[in-house]
């Protein structure tokens, strides 16, 4: 059974031991059947555990088929032509720092939560050795079920920082 709880990011994301990536932030835009994203550059530890994940992930999540973004990386990864996509690498978004940011436990990952005007949510991990990004298209909103599909991948191979 997928559990999926909201929690307090105060504990997670403040604790003195949070991870220290600091890197350039990044959007998607839409074109063609596959999305264009920009591709993360994450430092070398952790492009190792970007590629490990991205062959864990799973063909379908939410019932959507694997289809990942352009250009083609194993930084990146999408389902249903642009409707979940995810991204490995990225950087510490700065709203760890916000005692009253928002987070969701998705079976044993914790993801910071951020809502973005005109787009569904935004998720990545804290406390993990690599940030990985997963952003949701506006028919999820209010749906933060498609995370479950990435709890067993994100745990086998990116390691907890702490």
């Amino acid at each position: 059974m997928t559990h999926i709880r909201r929690r307090s990011p105060r504990s997670r994301v403040l604790a003195p031991s949070a991870a220290l990536f600091v890197l350039a932030a990044a959007g998607c835009s839409g074109g063609g059947a596959q999305p264009s994203v920009t591709v993360p550059a994450p430092p070398p530890e952790a492009a190792v555990y970007c590629g490990k994940l991205h062959k864990a992930l799973p063909e379908t999540v939410a019932g959507l088929e694997r289809s990942d973004p352009s250009p083609d990386s194993d930084l990146t990864a999408g389902w249903g032509d642009g409707a979940i996509v995810l991204r490995c690498g990225v950087p510490r978004p700065a709203r760890m720092d916000d005692p009253q940011s928002d987070a969701v436990d998705a079976d044993g990952v914790n993801w910071l939560l951020e809502q973005r005007d005109d787009a569904g949510p935004r998720f990545t991990t804290t406390y993990r050795k690599a940030y990985v990004e997963v952003t949701l298209g506006t028919e999820y909103a209010h749906d933060i079920t498609p995370l479950s599909a990435f709890a067993v991948p994100v745990t086998k191979t990116v390691p907890d920082s702490l």
